[in-house]
């Protein structure tokens, strides 16, 4: 399976706000890819898409070779277990703490004893760089830690595709640069499969092998850095200009 997303034809309106147009991408095995584009053009809205938070008007979504636009909901659930998620403010469970949160998917979905279940969720935060804070509650830490434990969680179940919504959003420039960090050191260490939404352009330009801009509902480029910085379109080159 060299192209584990592949969405063809894609439209999804809100009422009489159509936000995706016909959207058509296809994400390579290994790929970090960046969708980029301003607030309310559907970036988020096309990851509910894939995840099947959302089912679209038109088009189809095949994940890992699998059209999912119509999977009842048992067979969708497979689907989803091979697909990490994290979401943008991190959405951990407040009353759980830290290790209880990365947990969570492995005594919902696992038959780990006990002891395996632990041993894995120590794994999985100190992969994240935090193995001392295991007791502690998601209020008293920060927006970049909840964050890191998010992304511990979306890998509890070893998935082969990772979808991240503005993951470096509301953090200051360090925490952010750790985060993205962390994105590719997944890549090298587990091979997945990465899509990325942000507005954050150093981020984009760090992590991503190739980035997609959507403009209005439509794909507007797609390519590399470089490819967005040969481009002549003024509104790429307003957003380049961000990151300059």
């Amino acid at each position: 399976m060299e192209q584990p997303v592949v969405v063809s034809g894609l439209v999804k309106s809100f009422g009489a706000q159509q936000v995706l147009k016909g959207i058509d991408l296809a994400v390579n095995r290994g790929e970090i890819l960046a969708i980029l584009g301003k607030s309310g053009t559907g970036k988020s809205v096309l990851l509910r898409l894939l995840i099947g938070l959302e089912k679209p008007d038109a088009g189809s979504v095949k994940i890992l070779g699998q059209e999912t636009t119509n999977l009842p909901m048992d067979e969708l659930n497979e689907v989803r277990m091979k697909i990490g998620f994290l979401f943008q403010e991190g959405a951990l469970y407040d009353s759980l703490n830290i290790a209880e949160n990365v947990a969570f998917p492995l005594r919902r979905h696992t038959k780990l004893s006990d002891a395996e279940r632990d041993k894995k969720v120590r794994a999985l935060l100190l992969s994240v760089g935090l193995s001392e804070d295991l007791e502690k509650m998601p209020s008293d830490i920060s927006g970049g830690m909840r964050k890191r434990v998010g992304l511990a969680r979306a890998l509890a179940l070893d998935p082969e595709i990772l979808l991240f919504d503005e993951p470096t959003s509301g953090l200051d420039p360090i925490t952010a640069g750790e985060i993205g960090k962390l994105i590719r050191q997944l890549r090298e260490e587990r091979k997945v499969t990465s899509i990325v939404v942000t507005h954050d352009m150093h981020a984009a330009h760090y992590v991503a092998d190739r980035l997609v801009m959507l403009k209005e509902g439509n794909i507007l480029i797609s390519g590399t850095w470089e490819d967005l910085e040969k481009s002549k379109d003024p509104f790429v080159a307003e957003f380049l200009s961000d990151a300059a």
